[in-house]
């Protein structure tokens, strides 16, 4: 550049490096320029001057209109984009809770959320949605996602499935000193339980490591702060990440975020943000700033793009059966049983009686499964008792670390391995006698155990099974993998050995009996069970806790059966969460068994009856009671539930309706309901009434017009194939970055694609194709076309809003907004960045028209009074929009005028292929 010239600020400049940029301040030998990311000092002779808009008015000839268009369209595209993620490569349908809560967090940074939708509303696309932008911009570029354990490989997993975001999962194998672990990897999901220990100088080695851009805890709730006790190891690292500096921003999700003590929700919400709440201050107070932090969507509120709710309230029935004659004895013989044992327990000292009692409500809680779940208990307890007889204080000392790990698994919620545990314990407690005369009384329970033949409610559950749910797929719930292994048995008697897939902790499900009557030991893992029965190549899926969370099984069923009932409400909403979630489209029908002959079964009438009190309770105040239950649910101590059914048995029957109410006179009492309706009441919600009118209704294929209308800029033709799916030859100016192809068949622009190439078949903002596509859109100089008045009625301006102050590493930057002209009128009316898409999008639907240049109008100062009026128009209706811009300044980015068709074109023509020309 002639160093002679000197530049005015204003003045459009290109660097090589950092793209378009508008002249501040020449200095001669350098140039202080404003880019997007911020402000640069250039080497003058870096920089080439781009034309102005009021240059190219002036000019005898205007811009290709397709070339202008494609500009104003890409620099669209990337505002909407980094607002709402609607263009993100996720193979999942978005919704508008989703973009919502994406354009709630990323309109501040660094940001600081606790995200507590409910269940089955996709709180892992919420995420990918958050991360895209944050990622592409290079705002974040380094993330560190902290779970429970089950769900470490189900992050891992969605996050590359659906948004090709590859994570690394955090071993302790792979973190030494030698290994440099934290500081070699950007992306990583890691274990709460395995994260919270600083075994082997494991947190030095994290903290010595670079700071974290974000932070995602799912399930936070485990990240609990106690008056009394003190806060958790998982809450004491969070707080020292925090402490530390170590994080920039921090996103929270959990279903629960109030778990029953005011203190620990408070403190949970101290980790966001210290300057609002303090656990040891009043609640009452601090509500009213929840919705500066706190977002909860429920399934009764989500919609479509259209407005229609997407949810139903699930169909819930009781089917009832009765047990034979053995089963009954059985069950009066077990009760009998566990009455003297507990009896015998009040004589022993607190530890061992402690122990007897927890023995004694496992073989309660296991019976009421089925009789196998029990009989394979009783059966393994007198094989150890006999063994054991020499072994007694090892057993001692296993079971006081059983006791542990039961109470640390209970409070983790990793319900699985909770039921694992229960039907080991009644063997491996084998020291500690039930009664005086256990051994005996334990083979006449044997006994009468191997005299059922046949369990009424398995023969009850095939009925329902071919009457109810004939021809459907069922899912099937469990807590113990005996009575998994024994309804597997029985499906795959009457309906063959490839009918059923099951799910459990450790993947293999012992004892299941093939159609040729032969024992066998069957192994599968979660995902392999997952896919086929999402598939439809099997009907029924047996599973236990271990597929209560972190899995989808909605593709392809509709029908839930609860094997057994849990002692904890709260488990039956994780159970039906796995099918009422999005992409469901049946009501999801549930079928809860159980025999009212049992305490088990009055226990539970009572339980429902309270819950439908609080649900009229809430029903008064919201339209979503369920909603807030659940929060009741989680507020409440799983504790409660077992203690209720454990002693139950010991009541009377006279008096257990005073009993019962007595026990539960604070779950949902007045101060609970209270308390949720307060926090569910503040919270940041999406509301489609309110702002639905807000959310882009766009999605991938709103980026195809783009799409070709740069590969015909760069004289190509796209193909479209039979299936919709676009084929073409890679334009050369795409080819310099690393991993473009050559060629490209097939790629579609919708997110239902299937198959193992599928995720680089969509196409979406993070494809390479669209990547270089907009780079060189963005890169384009073009700002001023004549179109067709046939295609373009009337005068639309174009503009970017960004601010002024620089320094902000906030993901939006810019938002783009336009001016059309209303009719013949000097109006304007405001478009926003959607629908700036829209209209373009109609633009490029004629092709033909858009690489034809019409002539400029003759008087070109109409041209610049229209574009001076848009541009005031556009600052007046900036003041009015909240984006959050200290100094927000306007610059025009496109004038596309209407004017009369001419055969002149601007485009060069078609490059024709040769071997394996292209068609259109």
């Amino acid at each position: 550049m002639d160093h002679t010239i000197p530049l005015a600020p204003g003045n459009r400049v290109r660097s090589v490096r950092f793209g378009q940029g508008t002249v501040e301040l020449d200095k001669g030998a350098t140039v202080l320029v404003r880019f997007d990311h911020g402000i640069e000092e250039c080497e003058r002779a870096a920089l080439t001057v781009v034309r102005s808009i009021w240059h190219t008015i002036d000019a005898p000839e205007w811009d290709s209109p397709l070339a202008v268009a494609n500009r104003a369209l890409a620099y669209a595209i990337v505002s909407v984009n980094d607002a709402w993620g609607v263009f993100s490569r996720s193979r999942i349908a978005l919704l508008p809770h989703q973009l919502w809560v994406c354009r709630r967090v990323l309109s501040t940074w660094p940001t600081r959320w606790l995200v507590a939708d409910d269940v089955g509303l996709g709180k892992t696309v919420e995420a990918g949605l958050i991360l895209w932008p944050l990622l592409s911009k290079g705002v974040v570029r380094r993330f560190l996602i902290i779970c429970p354990a089950s769900l470490v490989e189900q992050w891992q997993y969605r996050l590359r499935t659906m948004f090709d975001i590859r994570v690394a999962r955090y071993v302790t194998e792979a973190d030494s000193e030698r290994t440099d672990f934290w500081a070699t990897h950007n992306y990583v999901a890691a274990s709460l339980e395995t994260l919270r220990l600083d075994h082997h100088g494991r947190h030095q080695r994290l903290f010595d490591s670079p700071s974290w851009d974000l932070l995602i805890v799912d399930e936070a709730h485990h990240i609990n702060a106690d008056e009394q006790t003190g806060p958790t190891l998982g809450y004491k690292l969070a707080q020292r990440l925090v402490d530390e500096k170590k994080v920039t921003s921090i996103i929270f999700f959990t279903g629960t975020p109030h778990r029953g003590k005011n203190f620990g929700f408070l403190a949970l919400l101290r980790l966001l943000r210290p300057d609002l709440f303090d656990p040891r201050k009043p609640l009452e107070k601090q509500v009213p700033l929840l919705r500066e932090v706190v977002i909860r969507n429920n399934k009764q509120s989500v919609t479509d793009l259209r407005g229609q709710r997407l949810f139903q309230a699930p169909s819930v029935t009781s089917d009832t059966y009765e047990y034979s004659p053995e089963e009954a004895r059985f069950y009066h013989m077990l009760t009998d049983f566990i009455v003297t044992g507990k009896a015998y327990a009040s004589t022993l000292d607190a530890s061992d009686r402690r122990l007897v009692i927890w023995v004694l409500i496992t073989m309660q809680k296991l019976a009421s499964s089925s009789v196998a779940a029990i009989r394979r208990a009783l059966h393994g307890r007198l094989e150890r008792i006999v063994e054991q007889r020499r072994q007694l204080e090892e057993a001692k000392q296993r079971l006081a670390q059983l006791q542990k790990d039961y109470y640390k698994l209970e409070t983790f919620g990793r319900d699985d391995e909770l039921s694992q545990l229960e039907e080991q314990i009644v063997c491996l407690a084998s020291a500690a006698r039930l009664m005086e005369d256990e051994e005996p009384r334990l083979r006449e329970l044997l006994s009468a155990a191997e005299a059922v033949r046949r369990e009424t409610k398995i023969e009850r559950i095939l009925s329902l099974v071919a009457s109810r749910f004939a021809g459907r797929s069922v899912l099937f719930f469990t807590e113990y993998k005996a009575t998994q292994s024994l309804l597997m048995s029985q499906l795959i008697r009457h309906y063959g050995d490839d009918c059923v897939a099951f799910i459990n902790g450790d993947e293999r499900a012992e004892d299941v009996i093939g159609r040729d009557g032969q024992v066998r030991t069957l192994h599968q893992s979660k995902e392999a069970a997952a896919e086929r029965f999402n598939a439809g190549q099997v009907r029924f899926l047996v599973s236990t806790e271990a597929g209560g969370e972190g899995i989808d099984l909605q593709e392809h069923c509709h029908s839930l059966v609860h094997v057994d009932l849990p002692w904890n409400p709260m488990r039956l909403h994780q159970r039906v969460g796995r099918l009422n979630r999005y992409g469901q489209t049946q009501r999801v029908d549930v079928i809860t068994l159980r025999n009212p002959a049992t305490v088990e079964a009055r226990i539970w009438d009572k339980l429902n009856e309270k819950i439908q009190d609080i649900m009229l309770a809430f029903g008064h105040v919201t339209e979503e009671p369920e909603d807030l239950l659940q929060m009741v649910l989680g507020m409440t101590s799983p504790a409660l539930f077992r203690e209720l059914f454990a002693e139950a048995p010991e009541v009377p029957a006279e008096s257990l309706a005073s009993w019962f109410n007595h026990k539960t006179a604070t779950f949902g009492g007045r101060d609970v309901i209270a308390t949720v309706k307060e926090i569910v009441g503040n919270c940041a919600q999406f509301d489609y009434r309110q702002v639905g009118h807000e959310v882009p209704p766009l999605d991938l294929p709103d980026l195809r017009p783009f799409v070709e209308g740069m590969l015909v800029q760069n004289q190509r033709r796209p193909r479209r194939e039979q299936d919709g799916s676009l084929t073409f030859r890679t334009p050369k100016a795409w080819l310099g970055e690393v991993g473009v192809q050559d060629t490209y068949e097939g790629l579609v622009f919708h997110r239902g694609a299937r198959g193992k190439d599928a995720a680089q078949r969509v196409v979406g903002v993070g494809h390479k194709v669209v990547d270089e596509a907009l780079k060189q859109a963005l890169a384009e100089s073009s700002c001023v076309a004549s179109v067709n008045n046939r295609a373009l009625r009337q005068a639309m301006i174009v503009a970017r809003v960004f601010d002024r102050v620089t320094g902000s590493e906030a993901p939006i930057r810019s938002v783009v907004v336009a001016a059309a002209r209303i009719g013949e009128s000097e109006g304007w009316a405001r478009l926003r960045d959607w629908d700036v898409v829209c209209r373009l999008n109609e633009l490029l639907a004629n092709l033909p028209a858009m690489r034809r240049s019409c002539a400029p109008p003759a008087d070109r100062n109409s041209v610049k009074t229209a574009v001076v009026a848009a541009v005031e128009f556009i600052t007046r209706e900036v003041a009015q929009m909240d984006l959050g811009f200290r100094v927000p300044s306007v610059e025009v980015l496109a004038v596309l005028w209407p004017g009369q068709a001419t055969l002149t074109t601007n485009s060069p023509s078609v490059e024709a292929d040769t071997d394996d020309q292209l068609e259109q």
